[in-house]
């Protein structure tokens, strides 16, 4: 219940607590020093009202025993007059005197004493008037023997009882004081006795306060000590609502909020791993498949250049052609000859156009190739994320300029398609030709238009692959290009590979709580 407290509360609950004991000791000592004070007092004027009552009594006695004895053997009736009045008179006091001790609170022991008193009184009184009688009656002699025989010795016997009851009042003063000495020796000891419970109290209070204070100091050093070892599954139960519950709380709050924190690296770390292990794996895929595109790409290349020696060939082929037609107008005679020249050219022409169409089919499949490969690519490079965003920049790149060459390739296809016809009715107008020689100058003329136009045609397509050789050369030296950043996506893959399985066994350090993980992982 205690522990429920704040540990201000809790001290100046203690404070309090000690001030108040001391205030009911102090108070308590105080009142009963007082109360027997009080009381002490009236005892003691009583008893010394007592004892001055009581020595006047007896001095009264012996003044009235001394005067009776002057009165009896006196004759002058003088004093004898003078001595019975002044008798009379202490008489009289001693009975107020009398009245006064007995209208006291008395014991049973002096209530006792004064009967014996009272009783000797009335023997010496009695005594004293018969001795008075018997002088009156003029028995002098037996006046003064009963003076020396009876008063004397009642008078003695009275004062003695007297004695006895001063003596009594001195020893009961006595006893009283011994008694307050004994109440006030007891009072200081009950005062004492409470301070040292108290001081017995506020010693095991302060011992079972130290004690707490030390058990949750331990229990707090112990979590502080576990969560410094990674160990983030403290979850007892705190049941303080002071100081200590909430450091307590705080401790088990920060062990949680970490473990949350490890989970969640935990997972995290996992799914890095994951991701780059894809990542490594997409990379080494998109390498193999650069790789080809590369060695297709170094094909390509080959297969331009062979095609350029043949366009040259072509074109070389198309001048000598329209020389030989100059010849043919000039030298009408050598027309057949001319004719079987123009014709062996012809179909020289038609396979090198046949050849050539067959290449431009083929850079037409290659460029079709480059485009998905530079397609597969730019896929690949949107699945590498940030990392693959320049790849995906050059494959665009290289699906443009395979564009370019595709749509190249068909315009030379459609050329070398209208040199082939153009060839073919060359043949048909050659072979003619050599039915009528007399056609043969327009014949010629004609022959010469079309190698005019095939000369024209020879030249475009050199430069069409020129243009395309250079494309595929830029394509060849982009897909290497791509190929090392490739080469170094798969090396940073491998990078975090490695960095995250690092961070998974620094995390596996620490030490949660299943509940708290699988709860993070939920949510």
């Amino acid at each position: 219940m205690l522990n429920q407290l704040r540990i201000a509360h809790q001290l100046w609950l203690a404070v309090v607590f000690t001030i108040t004991m001391l205030v009911v000791i102090v108070g308590f000592s105080g009142y009963r020093t007082a109360t027997l004070q009080a009381r002490g007092d009236t005892v003691t004027q009583e008893l010394a009202t007592r004892l001055d009552a009581a020595n006047r009594w007896m001095g009264l006695t012996q003044t009235n025993a001394a005067r009776t004895q002057a009165l009896i053997t006196s004759a002058d009736p003088v004093v004898e007059a003078t001595f019975k009045d002044v008798i009379a008179a202490t008489s009289a006091q001693i009975s107020e005197v009398q009245k006064s001790i007995e209208a006291m609170a008395l014991t049973e022991a002096d209530k006792a004493q004064m009967a014996k008193v009272a009783a000797a009184r009335k023997a010496m009184i009695d005594l004293r008037g018969q001795a008075r009688k018997l002088k009156a009656e003029g028995q002098h002699e037996q006046a003064l023997a009963l003076i020396s025989q009876s008063y004397n010795p009642a008078t003695s016997a009275y004062l003695q009882t007297l004695r006895d009851f001063v003596q009594m009042q001195r020893d009961a003063a006595q006893a009283w004081q011994q008694e307050q000495v004994r109440a006030r020796a007891h009072t200081a000891q009950m005062a004492t006795a409470a301070i040292v419970v108290l001081v017995v109290l506020i010693v095991l209070a302060a011992f079972w306060f130290i004690r707490d204070m030390q058990r949750s100091l331990a229990q707090a050093t112990q979590w502080a000590e576990r969560i410094a070892q990674g160990d983030l599954s403290a979850t007892e139960r705190v049941t303080r609502g002071d100081e200590f519950g909430d450091l307590l709380r705080s401790l088990q709050t920060m062990a949680s909020a970490l473990g949350r924190v490890v989970s969640q690296v935990r997972q995290s770390t996992d799914s890095i791993a994951t991701a780059s292990a894809e990542i490594a794996s997409g990379n080494h895929d998109l390498s193999v498949r650069t790789e080809q595109t590369s060695s297709n790409l170094q094909q390509t290349a080959s297969a331009m250049d062979q095609f350029a020696s043949t366009i040259g060939q072509s074109a070389s082929s198309a001048q000598q052609a329209s020389s030989l037609a100059v010849g043919a107008s000039a030298v009408a005679q050598r027309g057949g000859e001319v004719v079987a020249q123009v014709v062996s050219t012809m179909h020289d022409i038609h396979h090198s156009s046949q050849k050539i169409a067959d290449i431009i089919g083929v850079i037409d499949g290659i460029a079709f190739q480059t485009n998905i490969l530079a397609l597969n690519a730019a896929v690949e490079a949107a699945r590498a994320g940030e990392q693959g965003r320049g790849f995906a920049v050059v494959a665009s790149e290289v699906r443009s300029l395979a564009g370019r060459s595709a749509a190249a390739a068909r315009e030379i296809k459609q050329l070398i398609g209208t040199s082939v016809d153009k060839v073919q009715a060359g043949s048909r107008l050659v072979e003619d030709a050599g039915a009528t020689m007399q056609e043969i100058v327009q014949s010629v003329q004609r022959v010469t238009d079309m190698i005019g136009e095939i000369t024209a045609a020879a030249t475009e397509q050199s430069a069409g692959v020129s243009q395309v050789n250079q494309a595929v050369g830029s394509l060849d030296q982009m897909t290497q290009q791509n190929a090392a950043l490739v080469e170094q996506s798969a090396a940073a893959a491998q990078s975090l590979r490695e960095q995250a399985q690092q961070l998974a066994q620094v995390v596996s350090v620490f030490r949660v709580d299943s509940q708290g993980a699988v709860a993070t992982a939920r949510s």
